[in-house]
């Protein structure tokens, strides 16, 4: 047992006589794993199969840790089954690494015959995976397309009971033409023109055109910890209060690859905090940017009269109540974030924000109020049409906060902080900006000078100015990430599998990023800059969302035009085409001609 164990509690623990050992990899360190709600699902949901063993595998902290499984000591190379949960871009490689340094050929085409310990079937899951599953896909003999709750309870059973000698293939396409949310990437091939543009996707016979994922539709019970340790990142009891969002922001991939959005009842979040052991005494809601203001009343009264603490990734600005300050104060919280996103108010119109300049003003003081004396913010640099102006109105905002907060403070005896952390925009699959460029270029910059230097230069360029800008304001920490650093997460976003060598050489440390592009032959600006045309196939079309392809590229026009879109109500909203008749303005695209 991994001495990291001695602390944790809800590790599960079997003997593995008469059991199909599974692995199950985060690629990433140990704080990180045990804090991420979805990998520690996955432990579970595994391990409720009586016939499965499965056992943890986690990045190593430092390089004297012994590469082997958290239970039990063992190597990768003795489970035939290799599952493993990719949440972020920038874990790619460290997943190619695992894979080599546990003595399993990290590539599927290396991997033969049927699965046994030194040659297992690697199954790829999380919102990476099913957003865009290519980058990793010459890594997966299966990617599991949705929510592991939609797709594990029939995969399992065709794992379980496939005999020892069954051709891998023969399996694998079964699974890829019965299962609902199986992709089989070896089944699918994909050409490209001179220009490395795809051109067409085609599927083997027998296997779907496109894998239409797979989502849960309702929830009893939250999903919610069962692994807790004081190693973690997170050392709470976490909830979650659904799944999805309602807003629509055109930035971000994970409110539209889970529409419809689903937020589980007050009963089943309760529910969900009702399994907190009770000498854990916080409490972390994921979701509450977009909880109804009724369900956090209620969450509040019942983890004011449990006498816990709560705990949250962020707050929106525009939903905060009497009695969700009242918890907060209680909470004894440090700090809190507030997400404006957008530098201007223009900006936020653009990224379909829907918050005003009040609502930022109005947060602050009632969180300050509150007795939270540091405030995080956080915001994008890099959108598309951002200017100058939308800078400077950045940091007439921050000024502005800081003058609404400082008497307050002082009234208090408390010195008051601001937090601002400044983000370089990725566009990602699956949004209405797909489209655009990294670095916040036009298209005709992007095509002029056909390199990622110009968008390098204009981030840093923003990040100096806000800066400089800001450097006469007391007490405000201004942290910014290096966007030749997002420059790899951009280009991982939209990659191809053609990136999977590059990912093996950079994560196995024989190159870094540049000089593995450079190595390989591949292009930053092809994958990260270059501007996209409505009718592109992207091979992250080979996944069907449910989204209207058009309905994407309607949306990225009325961005243009600083024009905004209403939140989706599933009981009667049809626009984006996942929730049944599409809207006839924007019929799909022929997206694998003849």
């Amino acid at each position: 047992m991994h001495p990291l164990l001695a602390a944790e509690t809800g590790t599960v623990r079997k003997k593995w006589k008469g059991r199909l050992p599974a692995a199950l990899l985060y690629p990433n360190t140990y704080p990180l794993a045990v804090s991420n709600l979805g990998f520690q699902l996955v432990y579970r949901l595994l391990n409720n199969w009586e016939e499965i063993v499965c056992e943890r595998f986690v990045y190593p902290q430092g390089h004297q840790e012994r590469f082997r499984s958290l239970e039990s000591d063992r190597p990768l190379a003795d489970f035939p089954l290799i599952f493993a949960s990719i949440s972020f871009e920038q874990d790619y490689p460290r997943l190619a690494a695992m894979l080599a340094a546990g003595q399993v050929p990290p590539c599927t085409a290396e991997r033969n015959g049927p699965a046994a310990p030194g040659r297992p079937l690697v199954i790829l899951g999380g919102a990476a995976v099913f957003m865009n599953p290519e980058p990793l896909a010459s890594f997966a003999d299966l990617m599991v397309i949705g929510e592991a709750e939609a797709v594990l309870p029939s995969l399992l059973p065709e794992l379980l009971a496939a005999a020892e000698n069954i051709d891998r293939q023969e399996l694998l396409h079964r699974i890829g033409a019965t299962i609902p949310g199986c992709y089989v990437p070896s089944g699918y091939s994909f050409r490209y023109d001179d220009d490395g543009r795809l051109l067409a996707i085609t599927a083997a016979p027998g296997l779907p055109q496109r894998v239409r994922r797979a989502l849960v539709q309702t929830n009893g019970q939250a999903a919610h910890s069962a692994l807790y340790s004081p190693e973690a990142e997170l050392n709470m009891h976490m909830t979650e209060l659904g799944r999805g969002c309602s807003r629509g922001c055109r930035f971000c991939a994970a409110g539209f690859i889970y529409r419809p959005p689903r937020l589980w009842d007050a009963d089943a979040v309760l529910a969900g905090l009702a399994q907190r052991p009770a000498e854990m005494k916080r409490a972390g809601l994921l979701g509450m940017e977009m909880a109804a203001p009724e369900t956090l009343e209620q969450i509040a009264a019942f983890l004011s009269q449990t006498g816990c603490a709560l705990s949250f990734s962020s707050l929106r600005a525009d939903r905060i109540s009497p009695r969700l300050l009242d918890l907060l104060a209680r909470s004894e919280l440090k700090s809190v974030a507030i997400a404006p996103d957008g530098c201007s108010q223009r900006l936020r119109q653009v990224i379909n924000k829907g918050l005003a300049e009040q609502d930022l003003l109005h947060a602050a003081a009632a969180l300050t109020e509150a007795g939270i004396f540091t405030l995080k913010l956080y915001v994008m640099i890099g959108l598309p049409t951002e200017t100058r102006a939308d800078l400077d109105e950045f940091v007439q905002l921050v000024r502005k906060i800081r003058e609404r907060i400082l008497p307050i403070g002082r009234a208090k005896g408390r010195l008051c902080e601001l937090l601002l952390s400044v983000n370089s925009f990725v566009p990602k699959p699956w949004t209405p900006f797909q489209y655009l460029s990294f670095g916040g270029l036009t298209e005709e910059e992007a095509l002029r000078e056909q390199s990622e230097k110009t968008a390098l230069l204009r981030l840093n360029q923003s990040i100096k100015y806000l800066k400089n800008a800001l450097a006469d304001v007391d007490n405000l920490h201004l942290r910014a990430d290096r966007p030749d650093t997002v420059l790899m997460q951009a280009v991982f976003a939209r990659a191809d599998r053609r990136i999977a060598p590059l990912l093996l050489d950079i994560g196995t440390g024989k190159y870094s990023f540049k000089q593995a592009m450079k190595a390989h032959g591949l292009s930053a600006w092809h994958y990260a800059v270059r501007p996209r045309t409505a009718d592109e196939l992207f091979c992250w079309d080979v996944l069907d969302q449910g989204i209207n392809k058009a309905y994407l590229h309607h949306e990225l026009d009325k961005a243009l035009r600083a024009e905004g879109t209403s939140p989706c109500e599933t009981s009667r909203c049809r626009r984006c085409g996942v929730c049944g008749a599409e809207n006839q303005e924007h019929p799909h695209f022929a997206l694998f001609p003849a």
